[in-house]
């Protein structure tokens, strides 16, 4: 039964180390970590004082000391310090600094656990123990957290148990309860019948008082019972007792047959409302549109994709957003590897702000990433001669940032060819194709059939083609080991006379774009040559003109490397 009025506190009284769960059948299954777990104070002082000799934090700076001479470990992207990652979860902004989790995998018990990692700018990330540990779940999946004035609760699915809600409110969100010590939703009815819907990755927010949580997944009501996207709607006085409301999404005419709804995440975008989630078919994407609050409905207007190319290998993969306070979201997503790494694999991209202009939803890199620029070169004006490489001799580095603004004029197509060896056996291609995209049409004010004097009766549209932006990583490795993958292609709308501005972050096994503010692609990336550090223009067909070329050295995020035993 669901009621009115202001949620009452229900307080957590499980801690996250322990807990055990009840299995088919009435077995009970001890799922409790065997990673060390340790409380820590209160006050912020106190917390800083206890991380210097915390042996868990120790230990992962003494892993991220092992790693710092991998190659292609990036230098100023977020990478966890022990074994490997998967999904970025409850990105947020706590008392001062962002709040970046995800699944981690510890070594001695490679289940995953939310690791943990803390920043001021979006940029530096400092690494923080494990926050949220299995039991009575066997494993902590993906999900978000919503801030309040005095506390932070994180909303996620625990495998093997159902939706768990889990709360923090010290200065560093070191120290988290779990509600109720079980799962808030679960994943069985409890006399047994079926369910109306999924259980599975959370997102959590709330309206008038009242918690709201949508439950990601699919459900097979599509072509041949194949699974279609679906986000169930909860809510919640209390965070321990939810009601089941509805399918939340109406009127979705953008996702396919085939993708579902995993890692989602629900929050207003300008004068909009966006969710973004992840298909297992499609990728990254999201859906925009307006939240109807009377009938606590998500009705769709439009959407769009992060990945413009499979997630596997090399690609973008499961997206974390949180509020950036101006009307905007920050995302983050990880990158699937594309090479065997021993000892680690998936890293997180770029930090990326999300905003909505008029109806055009617009993607930047995000934090002050600026302050990672060291040395610098200024080219241009330059003049691209048609069906030549032009190779910089002056811009060279595995790990840069370039940023360029180019008038292709008349060329068929215009390339920054990156991480580039002397003799080109090694490079990772960005193309761009003005006007060879798909070409969207809508009606003019007239609408219908209208009479053409040259022509005779034809269609009154508006039609403007879309230009295409490519990251080709066909050609970046010689080695065996790395697997291919073909390149991504993503529509970008320009202006008639707009010039090419792109930006270029190269961080030794990833490169990604953001073009003009309004398109990004990225790609996984592995040279292995020693010289393939170079960079190159090329305008095809026709010459082309680089109006200015900004390249800086970037400095890595990470401290130097410890050498006491």
């Amino acid at each position: 039964m669901f009621w009115d009025g202001v949620p009452p506190r229900v307080q957590a009284t499980t801690r996250t180390s322990c807990g055990e769960s009840q299995g088919l059948g009435g077995a009970v299954t001890d799922y409790r970590s065997r990673v060390p777990f340790y409380e820590f104070p209160q006050s912020l002082a106190a917390q800083e004082a206890a991380l210097t000799t915390n042996p868990l934090l120790q230990r992962m700076l003494r892993a991220r000391d092992a790693f710092a001479g991998d190659r292609y470990r990036p230098a100023y992207h977020y990478v966890t310090p022990e074994s490997t990652l998967n999904d970025p979860n409850g990105l947020c902004f706590w008392q001062g600094r962002w709040h970046l989790f995800y699944q981690g995998y510890p070594p001695e018990d490679p289940r995953e656990h939310w690791g943990h990692a803390v920043s001021d700018d979006l940029i530096h990330w400092r690494d923080l123990p494990y926050a949220i540990y299995p039991g009575p779940e066997r494993c902590c999946f993906s999900g978000s957290t919503l801030v309040e004035d005095d506390r932070v609760i994180a909303m996620y699915h625990g495998t093997k148990a159902g939706n768990m809600v889990a709360v923090s409110s010290d200065p560093l969100l070191l120290n988290w309860s779990k509600v109720s010590g079980r799962a808030v939703i679960p994943l069985e009815a409890e006399d047994g019948t079926a369910l109306p819907y999924p259980v599975f990755d959370p997102c959590i927010w709330s309206k008038d008082g009242v918690y709201y949580s949508l439950s990601g997944g699919a459900k097979p009501e599509g072509m041949f019972s194949n699974p279609v996207r679906a986000h169930h709607l909860f809510r919640s006085i209390d965070l321990e007792h939810w009601e089941y409301m509805h399918p939340f999404v109406e009127d979705d005419r953008v996702t396919s047959i085939g993708d579902n709804g995993h890692c989602p995440y629900f929050w207003p975008i300008g004068d909009r409302h966006m969710l973004l989630f992840f298909s297992s078919m499609s990728g990254g994407q999201y859906l925009l549109g307006d939240y109807d609050t009377v009938r606590d409905k998500f009705v769709v207007a439009g959407g769009g994709k992060f990945n413009h190319g499979a997630t596997h290998p090399s690609g973008v993969h499961a997206p974390s957003a949180s509020p950036d306070g101006q009307g905007g979201l920050i995302a983050i997503f990880n990158m699937n590897p594309g090479k065997p790494t021993e000892g680690w694999d998936q890293i997180m991209t770029l930090p990326r702000r999300l905003t909505l202009q008029e109806t055009e939803v617009h993607i930047e890199p995000a934090g002050d990433i600026e302050s990672l620029r060291t040395t610098h070169v200024r080219v241009g004006p330059l003049a691209l001669p048609a069906n030549e490489d032009v190779v910089l001799d002056e811009v060279s580095g595995d790990a840069l940032e370039l940023a360029l603004e180019i008038d292709p004029q008349d060329a068929t197509q215009v390339e920054v060819n990156v991480l580039r060896s002397p003799g080109r056996e090694e490079y990772t291609r960005i193309a761009f194709f003005r006007e060879r995209g798909f070409r969207p049409t809508r009606w003019n004010d007239a609408g219908g059939f209208q009479p053409d004097a040259a022509n005779g009766w034809v269609y009154n549209m508006e039609k403007t083609a879309r230009s295409v932006l490519v990251i080709d990583s066909s050609y970046a490795s010689t080695a065996a080991d790395v697997r291919s993958r073909p390149p991504e292609m993503a529509q970008l709308m320009l202006g008639p006379n707009e010039p090419l501005r792109l930006r270029v972050f190269i961080d030794r096994s990833v490169v990604e774009v953001f073009a003009n503010g309004r398109q990004c692609v990225a790609v996984r990336v592995y040279p292995e040559r020693a010289d393939s550090v170079g960079v190159s223009l090329r305008s095809q067909g026709a010459d082309a003109v680089v109006q200015s070329m900004d390249a800086w050295q970037m400095r890595s995020i990470w401290r130097e490397p410890l050498h006491a035993s």
